[in-house]
Parts: structure tokens; sequence; C-alpha cells
């Protein structure tokens, strides 16, 4: 799986840092994602869930 946030939608509101820090940071304002490769197999569910709790659905997960 490899995740991406889309910059142009993300508000910011840390919801994906507070249920994945492992894969998301915020710089400048937004939210990235730390991980250049695919997601370690046992923080995929985490990636899911932080995807689920997005407000604006800026992450994307592509498997």
């Amino acid at each position: 799986m490899r995740v991406f946030v889309n910059k142009e939608l993300c508000i910011g509101c840390e919801a994906c840092v507070d249920i994945c820090p492992e894969v998301f940071e915020i710089q400048d304002d937004l939210a990235v994602v730390k991980i250049d490769d695919d997601v370690p197999e046992d923080l995929e569910a985490t990636v899911e869930e932080a995807a689920e709790a997005c407000a604006v659905e800026a992450i994307i997960i592509e498997e």
C-alpha cells in the first residue's frame, strides 16, 4: 500500500497525525506522508483508519 495526501484538500486538522504518527506529520500547516515507500504491513490498518477519519478525504490510498 502507498499513501498520499492531497495538499489542495488538506486543512491540517491533524486527525491523521493523532491516529498514525508513524506515517503522517504536519509541515507548513498541512499533513504529509513521512514514508517514501510502501507502508509497512503492520501500519496499514492504522493508515486506513486515518484516511477514514480525514474530515476532507484528503488521504489517498493506493493498493
